[in-house]
C-alpha cells in the first residue's frame, strides 16, 4: 500500500519516528552491526520491538538486512544503505537542534549527544 503524506517534513519523520529509529540509526551509522550487538548498545529495547523496528527502517529502504552463511545458525548483519546514510545531515542537525533547546528548558535532558549521527557524515 502506498504511502501519503501531506510534505516532506512529515514523509521524513515517517520513516525515522519511533522510540528506538534514531539510536539503531546512530549505532548502525558507527558501523554494521549484528542483532546480538544492538541489544547489547541498546539493552531496554525488547527483541520483539527490535525486530519490528529493523523491519520497518528495513522496508523503508534505510537499512539492508545481510545474511551469511549456508546452514543454520546463519549470521545477520544489518548495515546503513545509501539511502540510510543520506540521514546523516538531518540526525544531526535534529540533534543539535535539540540539544540547543534543552539547554534553555530546564526540565528537558539529553541524555547522549549527536557523535554517533556525526558519523553518519564521515561515511
Amino acid at each position: 500500500m502506498k504511502k501519503s503524506y501531506n510534505n516532506g517534513v512529515e514523509a521524513t519523520l515517517g520513516v525515522i519516528s519511533g522510540k528506538w529509529k534514531p539510536q539503531l540509526l546512530c549505532h548502525l551509522g558507527n558501523r554494521p552491526q549484528r542483532t546480538c550487538d544492538l541489544r547489547q548498545e541498546l539493552p531496554a529495547i525488547s527483541q520483539k520491538v527490535l525486530t519490528q523496528q529493523l523491519r520497518e527502517l528495513e522496508d523503508d529502504g534505510i537499512i539492508k538486512r545481510l545474511v551469511y552463511g549456508d546452514r543454520a545458525p546463519f549470521k545477520v548483519v544489518y548495515e546503513l544503505t545509501d539511502l540510510g546514510r543520506s540521514l546523516g545531515q538531518i540526525l544531526v542537525q535534529m540533534s543539535l537542534w535539540g540539544e540547543q533547546r534543552a539547554s534553555q528548558v530546564p526540565e528537558m535532558e539529553i541524555q547522549n549527544d549527536h557523535d554517533g549521527f556525526a558519523k553518519l557524515l564521515q561515511n
